[in-house]
């Protein structure tokens, strides 16, 4: 089609865009165009991951006791990983004829009750137990969504990282906490959407940084405080006076630092030698549109998070890895081509709606497989039945789609139904980017899980820690404390509390080592923390709001010269910051004049 085409999302009822674009790939790939709008079609992909809930369970076929990400309560089969990649079982066991008399996606979920998952999407890990969608880690603890590092400890999104603790989305950082968008530092703390800096904390948008403090948007210095420099000697002295290793203090500073950096104007988006491309967080890419979290090597995507090393994709989460022609997708790619609609799905090729999948060509609807080919719903045909029978199944889609509770059709092309994950709305990474309380999950048609009451009652209250972490003593480790969100006034929160937390040895050295004071909060909470740092993954189109010497709204001035002069800027740009947000923005060409 060569013009654009607004039609309305089935799901949310908003008008959204098809671009000349978007059909030339739907086109490509022979599917037809999407019913949802891109933020309905990412919620619903995102209530198939579930990275950080898990449970206590026991392996169907051995009745070892595993770690599990399926609540054993659920009607899933669960195998031991070591167990379910062995070949002590029959993958086949399970596939059944196609049922022309009912829908696909009904057929599939009952597939998917049947068939044999691994408890975990963990790949090479060694003493790593405690974690998700992982590869390659060793010593790690309650890490997700993370790529080799070593001795790391509640973190997500790390790549290539050891020695640290609390750190979202970096990569190359070593003995660094509570970190945000950054990488490579070391020896930091605190710091957002930062790089390649040392022996620096509270930071944001800075580069090469050494014995930094409380800085905004600066680059190549030494021994500063608030933007400020300090000799050697006298910034060591400050940082023995502020003692951030007291609770007090810290939380002291980190409100002294919010009022100095909220002034400071914000680059319209990040983004590192990319060309042609949209979004946040993208580095080496080129157009990429509509993108984030975009890590190398990205070309020609629209709709895609969370990926690096792909071409040609659409709708993706968790993608790429040297992989081509994805869409709609989670969790899939490694040395991949041409999937569609699939979710923890890598090394395959040829694939169409399928869960936990690997190294397998040609497969529509199957569930567990590895190493098979032209199968449909777990069952084995010849190349040639196989290319016979699947038309026929989609065009069943098309004519006998699955309705669900809201009543949207789910045909051909459609990703499978948020209502048949086998995860409850609240146990996946959906409530962390599209965060949603029970009463609304249940409206819009998601499933809720209720917290079960724990067996363990806390030992200790926040309110009972020491406050220096020069005066905890090791039997600190044995105590289980309150999270602060528990112990508050509304006696909750809806950020997956664990309601209370311990410390372990290792973590307890950690922090006196470098001294920080113990954490106040579980390490869900505390992950929700660093999680509301970010921009969301949306974009408005908004202009500059350099003013000529000083920004618009007037909370800050200019501190050299802009191309412009005295006038205001004219430069637009799509940004993730929505227009009745505070901060102020500025395009690229002005940021970087303010900043270089």
């Amino acid at each position: 089609m060569d013009t654009k085409i607004i039609t309305t999302c089935q799901n949310c009822k908003q008008n959204f865009v098809i671009e000349p674009e978007d059909f030339a790939f739907y086109n490509r790939i022979q599917v037809p165009p999407p019913t949802f709008c891109p933020d309905c079609r990412s919620q619903r992909r995102m209530t198939w991951r579930n990275e950080r809930t898990l449970y206590h369970s026991k392996c169907a076929a051995t009745g070892k006791n595993i770690i599990s990400m399926f609540d054993p309560e659920n009607p899933i089969v669960v195998y031991n990983r070591d167990h379910w990649w062995s070949d002590n079982w029959d993958q086949l066991a399970t596939g059944r004829d196609y049922d022309f008399s009912k829908p696909f996606f009904i057929q599939f979920r009952e597939l998917l009750e049947k068939a044999p998952l691994p408890n975990l999407a963990n790949t090479n890990v060694v003493n790593s137990d405690y974690g998700n969608h992982n590869e390659g880690l060793k010593n790690c603890y309650l890490v997700y969504a993370s790529y080799t590092n070593e001795n790391l400890s509640y973190s997500s999104g790390a790549v290539d990282c050891k020695d640290s603790c609390d750190l979202y989305i970096t990569e190359k950082v070593e003995q660094c906490y509570e970190l945000a968008l950054s990488g490579p530092m070391n020896k930091c703390s605190f710091t957002y959407n930062s790089a390649d800096c040392l022996d620096s904390h509270f930071l944001d948008s800075c580069e090469n940084l050494i014995n930094c403090l409380g800085c905004v948007n600066i680059k190549k210095k030494s021994h500063h405080i608030f933007n400020q420099p300090y000799s050697k000697e006298d910034y060591k002295k400050e940082l023995e006076r502020l003692d951030l290793g007291s609770y007090s203090s810290l939380q002291a500073f980190k409100k002294r630092y919010a009022d100095f950096k909220k002034d400071f104007p914000h680059r319209y988006t990040t983004m590192v030698k990319s060309q042609d491309s949209t979004g946040d967080v993208i580095i080496n890419a080129k157009n990429c549109k509509d993108s984030f979290d975009i890590y190398g090597n990205v070309e020609d995507c629209r709709y895609v998070i969370h990926g690096l090393d792909q071409k040609d994709a659409y709708d993706a989460y968790g993608f790429g890895a040297n992989a081509s022609l994805l869409y709609e997708v989670v969790d899939s790619g490694i040395d991949a081509s041409n999937y569609k609609f699939t979710d923890y799905v890598h090394g395959c090729h040829n694939i169409e709606y399928a869960y936990a999948c690997h190294f397998s060509d040609n497969l529509f609807g199957c569930v567990g497989l590895r190493k098979k080919k032209y199968c449909i719903l777990n069952k084995q045909y010849s190349k040639e039945e196989y290319e016979a029978l699947v038309p026929k199944i989609k065009k069943h889609m098309d004519e006998m789609p699955y309705i669900d509770k809201k009543g949207g059709a789910y045909k051909y092309g459609e990703f499978f139904p948020a209502e048949l994950s086998p995860f409850t709305y609240n146990e996946t990474i959906a409530q962390e980017y599209f965060p949603l309380n029970k009463t609304s999950a249940n409206e819009k048609g998601f499933g809720w899980k209720e917290l079960k009451e724990k067996n363990y009652q806390p030992t200790i209250k926040t309110s009972e820690l020491p406050d220096h972490i020069k005066d905890t003593s090791e039997d600190i480790t044995k105590e289980v404390i309150a999270c602060a969100h528990m112990d508050s006034p509304t006696g909750g929160c809806e950020e997956q509390c664990t309601g209370a937390y311990k410390i372990t040895a290792q973590e307890l050295q950690f922090y006196k080592k470098f001294n920080y004071p113990l954490p106040r909060l579980c390490s869900n909470c505390r992950h929700y923390q660093r999680l509301k740092q970010r921009n969301p993954f949306r974009l408005w189109h908004r202009k500059c709001q350099c003013a000529g010497t000083h920004s618009e709204n007037g909370k800050y001035q200019n501190v050299i010269e802009h191309i412009h002069g005295n006038t205001h800027c004219e430069n637009d740009s799509e940004t993730p910051y929505s227009p009745d947000r505070p901060e102020t923005i500025y395009c690229g060409q002005c940021y970087q004049t303010e900043t270089q």
